[in-house]
């Protein structure tokens, strides 16, 4: 019960790893949850399932991580409901199209690097400020592998992983004696919906992207789930500025 009082929100929580996080840190005590998505047929459901099944309040807000505005509403909502802000799990990001670098369509690089970029600077803008107020807090982003190494036909969403680590790493050491840690995640093939859309469903491509990983097989939401847990918890109190690959050994080689 390592999220007893706690209180926290994590973006992107309708589906996939939010949403296993979610259920994570509700059966490990949290006092309440604001979770967040575009998806909010999904979310609303993952919120009464969390408030039916354990002890936490958890509260669906339909809100786009990219802007500001809907940032603000998350926070205010768990300050607002709850009286403090413990943790945050920058979850939500889209892996945008795929193609060569010169046939990258650029209103597809605006909306992947204002998602994934600028929704996670814009979620520590308002975190961090209420987590002072609470006496300090821990903070996770989602970064990839591909904020690690590169991938043909992805190189924006690359880019933009790669900038959610630079963007952490100075975050971290900025708050650090303020007793605010901030800290990347960054999972290899994991199976959810996006790494579907990636594949398209198909056989071939699919088992390519397990063979990538040399545990021969995809990663699961539950797996990224139980590191978040750690990470935002007290056990993990002097783990700060870390970017940590949960790959199944991708980056060993």
């Amino acid at each position: 019960m390592r999220f007893t009082d706690k209180v926290g929100i994590i973006t992107g929580a309708a589906n996939g790893i939010g949403k296993a996080t979610a259920f994570k840190l509700a059966a490990e005590g949290a006092k309440g949850l604001v979770l967040a998505d575009i998806d909010a047929a999904h979310g609303a459901v993952v919120a009464s399932q969390i408030t039916e099944q354990f002890e936490t309040n958890a509260i669906f807000v339909e809100a786009d991580c990219s802007q500001a505005e809907d940032n603000k509403t998350l926070v205010d909502t768990a300050v607002g409901k709850f009286g403090r802000l413990d943790f945050a799990f920058n979850n939500a990001g889209i892996e945008g199209a795929q193609a060569p670098l010169a046939d990258y369509p650029v209103d597809m690089f605006d909306k992947l690097i204002s998602i994934n970029l600028r929704g996670v600077f814009l979620a520590m803008k308002f975190q961090i400020p209420a987590m002072l107020e609470s006496g300090g807090g821990a903070i996770l982003n989602m970064s990839s592998v591909a904020g690690l190494k590169g991938f043909a036909t992805l190189s924006p969403y690359v880019a933009s992983k790669h900038a959610v680590i630079g963007l952490s790493k100075s975050a971290a050491l900025e708050y650090a004696a303020q007793n605010i840690r901030v800290n990347v995640v960054n999972p290899g093939a994991i199976d959810t919906e996006m790494i579907h859309r990636i594949t398209h469903g198909n056989e071939a491509a699919e088992q390519a992207f397990q063979n990538l990983q040399p545990v021969g097989r995809y990663g699961t939401p539950n797996e990224i789930a139980d590191f978040v847990a750690w990470i935002c918890s007290d056990e993990a109190r002097f783990v700060t500025g870390v970017t940590v690959p949960i790959d199944g050994g991708i980056m060993a080689g």
